[in-house]
């Protein structure tokens, strides 16, 4: 049986619940495996989110706790086609009071600013002059999807080193950012997962949280103030 994602067209339904037998059972909650929190939590360099089905109504709820004690760059890739990533970045910015752009290539990553990853390319963070900037590719799809969330969680521990990064995969389909949210935390990052209840395709937040993979497992409304409790804190 396959199911059409609005944003990145015709999938299985296998690939949705990331149960690796294919069928479409519901975990269950309690055998979910979390990675330990540190006693001590380093303050994050950078937020990285990734999102799809549903993702733009759960990126308001997110980030518009995100305005106050945050000054870490923020970089989402969510799946959409162009033209619609533009428009998503108007709504950030009304709608949670962030200074969100669409990301350009080239642009140096700085504080207090939101980059989405535009429509049909992939948005990475590379090192020039010992400096951190966007760098749009056209490589090829990465599960099924331009712009992709492993692209950009790999290239995230490349520059910033893995330790300092805090990670969020939010509702929708399949299963992209497993594989790059695997590098971030094998290399000290954390990673946050939006629950089954308040998803509304539980694919990419399943695939990582089934995986083993999330420090914590949140309902939407929780997910905010946790990453600001975690970026806000002082620099250890």
């Amino acid at each position: 049986m396959r199911i059409t994602c609005p944003y990145c067209g015709p999938r299985d339904v296998a690939e949705f619940t990331y149960l690796g037998d294919g069928t479409l059972r519901r975990p269950d909650p309690a055998t979910l495996t979390l990675r330990p929190i540190p006693a001590v939590v380093p303050r994050p360099d950078v937020i990285a989110i990734g999102s799809s089905t549903g993702g733009p109504q759960a990126l308001f709820e997110v980030l518009a706790h995100l305005k106050q004690g945050v000054t870490q760059p923020i970089l989402i890739t969510q799946h959409m086609p162009a033209t619609f990533t533009t428009i998503l970045a108007e709504h950030i910015t009304r709608q949670c009071g962030l200074d969100a752009k669409e990301a350009k290539d080239g642009e140096p990553v700085v504080e207090r600013r939101c980059y989405i990853a535009p429509g049909d390319f992939h948005m990475l963070v590379t090192q020039r002059a010992g400096h951190n900037v966007i760098q749009l590719t056209k490589d090829p799809p990465e599960n099924f999807c331009r712009p992709a969330v492993d692209p950009m969680m790999r290239s995230l521990v490349r520059s910033y080193g893995g330790r300092k990064i805090l990670a969020c995969i939010l509702t929708g389909m399949g299963q992209d950012g497993m594989k790059g949210c695997t590098e971030v935390v094998n290399n000290g990052g954390m990673l946050i997962g939006q629950d089954e209840a308040s998803s509304v395709v539980w694919g990419m937040p399943g695939a990582v949280a089934q995986a083993g993979l999330c420090s914590v497992i949140l309902p939407l409304k929780e997910i905010g103030p946790t990453i600001r409790k975690y970026a806000s804190r002082a620099a250890a």
